[in-house]
């Protein structure tokens, strides 16, 4: 097939062959393949028979090596695919269950076109998967206290406008300690249940800006994006007490609470970070979008833009709206739009979502569905995945930092190397992040990303053999250990003194300043932690070395 990396079909014989596929397209291709290359995988397939011992879970185990790289990312690849030592355990949370539920989608498949021999035989595959699946959400529950005394009135209201239009809801609005409202499930749900079915009539999208006055004067306007048009719509409807979204609209906040309202307090704490630079630079480019816009809007034309919806308050607030709750959806037509989707705002993050599979229309029901990956028990918050964001970009724009650990809390490095060959990595930019997070710490790794440390090796010496014990790049190796100590040391104390707020109440802002600073200072003293460890293995072997060599 063109365009395609075949990895088998199935065969009319008692021998069994699942495919899995990956595909040409993948920006990662070439990356995948040698990985699975190293790994000593079969780009033909996966045979099994019944008769072999364990044939269901060496299976399964082959099929999911497999899917785990057709379903890495860029930052998995970089700390976790670039050799063949990596350990077959799950690199995250979001690739094992994106991996499972494949394997699952090809067994499902083979299930529809296989003759009766094999359905037993398939269907022995699928109730493992399915254990699988059950054993890694139980693994992963996230245990919540509801506060009782939280009056839902509103987000009640919100539901029973959607039953009236068709939605089917298998989700109630609560409010849960520590985490604002939640979705929480009313029933069981397993492994490919609709939580969450939307008519489209009930998705707010840029047609509706097109069937508005507004259209006449934003049309006008050269470069205008759709996202643009949608926020200025979003900011006078939210006061139409005629909408067809005042439900929807009354049952959202007053404030957002994002690292865009942050106030000076919580800005200073943030002094000698990134998210300092970036919650700048967002704030600048809003102001400057909104004096682009305003006052000429309102006072060119006051009948469709009344001053008073047009505040530089009400803009913030509608960007970190459509920040925090839009989605990008597919619709029948192929184009992606960004959209607010009524009641799915509920559905808070996670790093073990619930929901990893959504964001395009079905064409056969034309409804938006929020299928499963993983079940979900009557009373448990229903998550979903809002993507692969590092803990700076959520407080930025979503007002929070997730619980557990984060593989995408990385800290970007400028490294100006160069090597005396002139040969380059297929990495353009390095990263490091917390090194309790690495599978290998062994001596040549040290919990460190690999990329880096050959980027730093090859630029004393590219034609040594890197992990060879020999004298010569051990010295190497204590060399680029003592460079990432030295930089990483200066990073530390740029973050200064550990904080502790002394007020009895800090706002919350300042809390999730605080927060974000110390995550930032357990990132980096693990990697100095991880180069003092390394200094030490490297130097005893050294003296072994020197001891022999005597």
């Amino acid at each position: 097939m063109d365009g395609i990396e075949e990895f088998g079909s199935m065969v009319e014989d008692e021998e069994c062959l699942l495919s899995l596929e990956l595909l040409e397209s993948d920006a990662h291709y070439q990356l995948k393949r040698k990985l699975m290359k190293l790994k000593g995988l079969d780009f033909m397939g996966v045979y099994f028979k019944s008769s072999s011992p364990n044939w269901r879970d060496e299976t399964v185990k082959k099929l999911l090596r497999i899917a785990r790289i057709i379903h890495m990312d860029e930052v998995e690849l970089y700390f976790d695919g670039n050799d063949g030592s990596t350990p077959d355990e799950y690199c995250s949370p979001r690739n094992e269950i994106k991996a499972l539920n494949e394997v699952l989608s090809v067994v499902d498949d083979a299930l529809k076109s296989a003759s009766l021999m094999k359905i037993g035989m398939l269907q022995g595959l699928r109730d493992l998967l399915i254990c699988r699946i059950h054993e890694f959400a139980e693994k992963n529950r996230q245990e919540i206290v509801l506060i009782d005394n939280y009056n839902c009135s509103k987000e009640k209201a919100l539901l029973q406008w959607g039953v009236k239009n068709d939605a089917t809801i298998k989700l109630m609005i609560a409010n849960i300690e520590g985490a604002g409202r939640g979705a929480i499930a009313t029933d069981d749900l397993n492994v490919g249940d609709i939580a969450l079915e939307l008519p489209i009539s009930m998705i707010i999208t840029e047609e509706l800006v097109y069937e508005s006055d507004m259209i006449q004067v934003l049309e006008k306007f050269e470069g205008m994006s759709a996202e643009t048009m949608l926020l200025l719509w979003t900011m006078r409807e939210k006061y139409n007490k005629h909408s067809t979204f005042k439900s929807y609209f009354d049952s959202l906040p007053e404030v957002f609470n994002t690292g865009l309202s942050f106030g000076i307090d919580a800005i200073l704490t943030l002094d000698g970070t990134l998210l300092l630079e970036e919650i700048m630079q967002a704030k600048e480019h809003l102001r400057a979008q909104y004096d682009d816009l305003f006052p000429s809007l309102c006072n060119n034309h006051p009948d469709i833009f009344p001053p008073q919806y047009f505040t530089w308050e009400q803009f913030v607030w509608a960007c970190e709206l459509w920040y925090s709750n839009s989605m990008r959806i597919k619709f029948s037509d192929g184009k992606l739009q960004p959209c607010l989707i009524p009641i799915a705002g509920f559905l808070n993050h996670s790093l073990h979502p619930h929901i990893t599979h959504y964001g395009k229309v079905d064409i056969a029901t034309n409804s938006l569905k929020f299928p499963l990956s993983k079940p979900c028990c009557k009373g448990e918050q229903c998550y979903l995945g809002y993507g692969n964001f590092s803990s700076s970009h959520l407080i930025t724009f979503y007002g929070f930092v997730p619980q557990g650990d984060n593989p995408y809390d990385v800290i970007p490095l400028d490294f100006n190397v160069g090597t005396e060959d002139g040969t380059s990595s297929c990495w353009s930019s390095h990263m490091v992040r917390g090194t309790w997070l690495s599978k290998n710490h062994n001596i040549f790794y040290y919990g460190l990303p690999p990329p880096l440390l050959d980027l730093l090796r090859s630029a004393r010496n590219p034609s040594s053999l890197y992990k060879s014990l020999i004298p010569e790049n051990l010295e190497i190796e204590l060399e680029v250990l003592e460079d990432l100590s030295s930089t990483f040391g200066g990073m530390m104390e740029n973050l200064g003194e550990i904080e502790l707020d002394i007020r009895e109440s800090p706002s919350w802002d300042v809390k999730l300043a605080l927060e974000y600073k110390n995550l930032q200072r357990k990132i980096i003293s693990s990697i100095l932690t991880s180069c003092q460890a390394g200094q030490r293995t490297v130097t005893n072997e050294l003296s072994k070395l020197a001891i022999i060599g005597s």
